[in-house]
């Protein structure tokens, strides 16, 4: 009886917070119907479809780098059940590295009979991207590796504040080393004269020209490509069977013969790597990289992992696409200045914890964690 009681005293509470929330929720979909009635319905529209078609474009491709950094949180907490502070900082190295490669083929004359004067990136400029990609991936996914073992592995038994604590640390750590060895400035990509930034297919639209670029066709075609090879390799493959035993049940999993700090690696290299190709597709595509180029694209891919689904690989993939859409798009849909892109991105972070903590395909669980 006394049991019964406290449950329905308890449960007051949580409905007046319930009744909070969808009054909340109420009022934020009235406000986003006005404005679509501001935007789009009421008298001369402030933007063109061309526009919107801009938006739009530079939206997804945002949005596919997210998406790749966005797997890398997810596959490190589906593993560990952290937030590896430090995955941005990993894509940095991955941009430094593409960036080195491109600068070193631009100073390499290529054997061509017909030009002996062009230089090796702008005549093999498909062999050069791939290298600058398997550079990247190969120094970050070095990284990621060394630093679960030097950072992460020797307080795996602590709580968990305590690698949350030193994930923090080695992004500073990585950070200021980067200052020290590369410097402060902007450094610019040299991209092959074939995707040279600014210039792709031209787009006729209510008598305007949209510009569809061909780096963010590489850098959308890269990132879908590399998103479905990772999701059959979790799916399909013994590694990707191990993996999701290990985030099952770590215990269970070593009884089975599973190596468990094998796999842990093997999920540090690969989400290394996948935030080293995000970082040269941030550079061939935007174009510049320094020290703290991959502190802003990691705090909103966690936004987008946690958007998604902490944990969901499919989520982290959707969670990315809205959030650079949103990001692009959302300022001109609100009436903001896009100088307040990154106030309306984190925003999106504290509503989705709000009113939807699990994300929206749902965060995935483990028992252990249950």
């Amino acid at each position: 009886m006394k049991e019964t009681t406290l449950r329905a005293k308890s449960s007051k509470p949580l409905s007046a917070y319930r009744l909070i929330q969808a009054l909340l929720g109420a009022l934020f979909a009235a406000y986003l119907i006005w404005r679509f009635y501001n935007v789009f319905l009421d008298g001369t529209p402030s933007y063109g479809a061309d526009s919107w078609l801009r938006f739009a474009i530079s939206g997804v491709v945002l949005g596919s780098v997210y998406a790749l950094i966005a797997i890398g949180y997810t596959l490190v907490y589906g593993i560990l059940f952290m937030i590896n502070f430090a995955h941005g900082d990993i894509m940095m190295l991955g941009a430094f590295s593409g960036y080195f490669v491109f600068e070193a083929l631009e100073k390499i004359p290529s054997p061509v009979i017909d030009n002996p004067n062009q230089v090796f990136l702008n005549a093999h400029p498909v062999i050069s991207v791939l290298l600058a990609f398997i550079v990247g991936a190969t120094v970050a996914a070095v990284s990621g590796y060394f630093l679960e073992k030097i950072a992460y592995r020797p307080l795996r038994g602590a709580p968990r504040l305590v690698p949350l604590i030193s994930a923090i640390g080695a992004s500073i750590f990585l950070e200021n080393a980067a200052l020290l060895l590369f410097g402060s400035q902007r450094h610019d990509f040299a991209n092959p004269v074939q995707i040279t930034r600014g210039e792709g297919w031209n787009i006729p639209i209510n008598g305007e020209v949209v510009i569809l670029p061909y780096t963010g066709v590489l850098t959308i075609a890269l990132s879908i490509l590399i998103l479905v090879a990772l999701y059959v390799l979790v799916q399909r493959t013994q590694l990707g069977r191990a993996m999701r035993a290990v985030a099952e049940n770590k215990s269970a999993a070593a009884l089975m013969g599973i190596n468990v700090n094998g796999i842990i690696s093997r999920t540090f290299i690969i989400s290394g790597a996948l935030a080293g190709s995000a970082g040269v597709m941030w550079g061939i595509h935007l174009g510049l990289v320094y020290h703290m180029v991959g502190f802003i694209p990691g705090i909103k891919a966690f936004t987008a992992a946690v958007l998604g689904g902490i944990g969901n690989i499919p989520g982290a993939m959707l969670g990315g696409m809205f959030l650079g859409i949103i990001e692009t798009m959302g300022p001109a849909y609100l009436g903001m200045s896009f100088q307040l892109k990154d106030v309306l991105a984190f925003s999106i972070l504290v509503l989705i914890l709000i009113f939807r903590p699990t994300g929206l395909l749902g965060e995935v669980l483990s028992e252990e964690k249950v």
